[in-house]
């Protein structure tokens, strides 16, 4: 996605340290006296689902215990909490009210009008209105990622662990369960798929989606169809349903790939993680708020600042593996690779 006056993170520590402020102008800062409120709205996946939802609470708990700010949170159960839990927050003259996930930039968009004097911002997204325009409001900052770079650097593992034959079925298949089709689940299935055929061209790659982010079982069905294809990678794309990928991968005693967090501990037979650090994103809008820098507009959070990355500690891992991994990532850091943002030749494996 392309968004105009898009403003890029320049420095971001490594992975669990935080965010310094955005420059700019912005609000005025908080008296001492005064406890910033902040609303937690997530989209439907809700706080267990060991992924997106999961990090911005971290960053909100982070804030809390660094700040003194109070924070609240809210989940939603379907699409239609979206406005209403919103404006619960915002009616309350909240001092920020942070919207979790792309399926919310319409909610955004319209609450987001009706309080301009309350400032928002949004995980995944931007405030749209129906057609999925940035309506640009000054009081919305929108907290992208380049999901892609973490999806590449997944694929390099599953694409050379297939040209070494080290995977558990050594098929040269692999497969990538999203949620719902939507950017920032299709711009990790992208680099991923991209990568991994960069290190080994033989490999087929199965996309599906369960059209759903809640149920583990809809995703397990989808991941079941790709193992019986032959996929013995499997990574998920899915929040709170993407764990049945990682469970069917396990049952089936194949590897599988998680996504956001570290996702270790959901399954045995996860080897790596796709990390997006939503938490220091959440963690660093609110320090925008109790700073009085906030500035309204895009921020973007990529491998070249540290804001997305990978975890692989479930298995060791072969040194090729390794190495290729580190190679990837140099040469997307310094420009000399681009993982695409919309999935290669998607009717393909």
């Amino acid at each position: 996605m392309v968004h105009s006056g898009l403003r890029v993170v320049t420095a971001l520590a490594a992975a669990g340290a935080l965010l310094s402020a955005c420059g700019g102008t912005g609000s005025p800062g908080a008296s001492a006296s005064k406890t910033i409120k902040v609303g937690l709205v997530t989209d439907i996946g809700g706080l267990n689902d060991k992924s997106f939802n999961h990090l911005a609470y971290v960053g909100l708990q982070k804030a809390k215990s660094d700040f003194g700010v109070q924070g609240d949170v809210t989940e939603s159960h379907s699409g239609d909490d979206y406005v209403p839990n919103l404006t619960n927050y915002a009616s309350k003259k909240y001092d920020l009210v942070i919207g979790v996930g792309f399926l919310m930039q319409q909610a955004v968009g319209t609450v987001s009008g009706q309080f301009p004097s309350v400032h928002f911002a949004i995980i995944d997204g931007a405030g749209t209105d129906a057609n999925g325009t940035d309506l640009k409001h000054s009081n919305v900052e929108s907290l992208f990622f380049k999901e892609q770079d973490a999806g590449a650097l997944v694929g390099v593992i599953s694409g050379v662990l297939e040209k070494d034959g080290a995977t558990p079925k050594k098929s040269h298949k692999i497969g990538a369960v999203g949620g719902v089709s939507i950017p920032p689940v299709n711009h990790y299935i992208a680099g991923y798929k991209w990568a991994a055929k960069m290190e080994d061209p033989s490999v087929k790659v199965f996309v599906g989606y369960s059209n759903n982010f809640t149920d583990p079982a809809k995703c397990a069905g989808v991941a079941s169809s790709q193992i019986s294809q032959g996929a013995d990678v499997l990574f998920q794309v899915a929040g709170g349903c993407g764990l049945g990928v990682l469970q069917s991968a396990g049952q089936a005693h194949v590897y599988s790939i998680g996504v956001d967090a570290d996702q270790k501990d959901a399954d045995a037979s996860v080897i790596a993680s796709a990390l997006k650090r939503v938490d220091v994103a959440t963690y660093d809008a609110i320090k925008g708020v109790k700073d009085g820098t906030f500035q309204g507009g895009a921020l973007t959070f990529s491998l070249q600042n540290d804001g997305v990355g990978y975890q692989a500690d479930n298995l060791q891992l072969p040194s090729d593996v390794m190495t290729a991994v580190q190679d990837v990532s140099a040469k997307i850091k310094s420009g000399a690779l681009t993982p695409p943002a919309d999935i290669p030749d998607p009717t393909v494996p």
